[in-house]
């Protein structure tokens, strides 16, 4: 374990974050980022998620951490592989876990990072240095964006936060990347509650040769990250989620 990157990037993320800040700080941003996200996610749209240094760093070093682990083993399990000279764009990147995640499980494809938070980006472009991961960052908002044709697409936690007009439009326009020849990976929470237009989502992968899981994986966190989960009075030593995976069509 000691030669995961992933332990090494943790580490990092903790003298970073944690410079300024003490750990019932960093707890208690943990708790008020999960009510967002659980309860009131209508407030993610405002930039709540982000908004205070205790709220970035509990972001940064305790939901982005579960999140490279949560990815990591979809893409292992699901062995997604992304053709040869084809990149990956993380739609809506937050601080690049996602798209790392999916990047050092293979020979190294470049990943571009898209988000409209300055702060996510720039903590994006950190991730990758950390990481050793070829990748850039764009600013834009995602729900007008225009996806390059021959790259492949992981959209994790973001789908759900777009408004239907916008959701509609990608339902077409991932299912033309994977036909161009990129395959596209979505990955949302397990609870189905939220998620209205997932079955319709995943009826159209499944036509299409695709498919939909639902994951459980025991992890073992790292010490600091697990005190953190138990301290916030949560726990992540299983993690959960949904992903709707999308081949190259032929």
């Amino acid at each position: 374990m000691q030669n995961d990157p992933f332990v090494h990037w943790f580490a990092a993320l903790e003298r970073r974050h944690m410079a300024n800040l003490n750990f019932p700080e960093v707890r208690r941003a943990v708790q008020a980022l999960s009510s967002i996200y659980v309860e009131r996610r209508n407030r993610i749209d405002t930039g709540a998620a982000f908004s205070g240094a205790g709220k970035r760093a509990a972001f940064a070093m305790y939901f982005a951490p579960l999140h490279f682990l949560l990815v990591r083993e979809i893409v292992r399990n699901l062995e997604a592989r992304v053709p040869p000279n084809v990149g990956i764009l993380d739609l809506g990147c937050g601080t690049g876990a996602a798209g790392a995640a999916w990047a050092l499980e293979l020979s190294g494809p470049r990943v571009v990072g898209v988000d409209r938070n300055s702060w996510a980006l720039q903590e994006c472009r950190w991730t990758y240095e950390q990481l050793g991961v070829q990748g850039t960052v764009r600013s834009a908002e995602i729900s007008m964006l225009s996806i390059p044709a021959s790259t492949a697409v992981i959209a994790a936690f973001t789908i759900d936060e777009l408004d239907a007009s916008a959701r509609d439009r990608f339902r077409r326009d991932l299912i033309t990347i994977a036909r161009r020849g990129a395959p596209v990976l979505i990955v949302e929470p397990i609870a189905r509650r939220l998620m209205p237009w997932w079955d319709d989502w995943a009826h159209d992968w499944q036509a299409l040769g695709g498919r939909q899981d639902e994951w459980r994986f025991r992890v073992d966190l790292p010490e600091r990250l697990m005190l953190m989960d138990r301290a916030a009075g949560l726990d992540h030593r299983e993690l959960t989620g949904r992903s709707l995976w999308l081949p190259v069509i032929a």
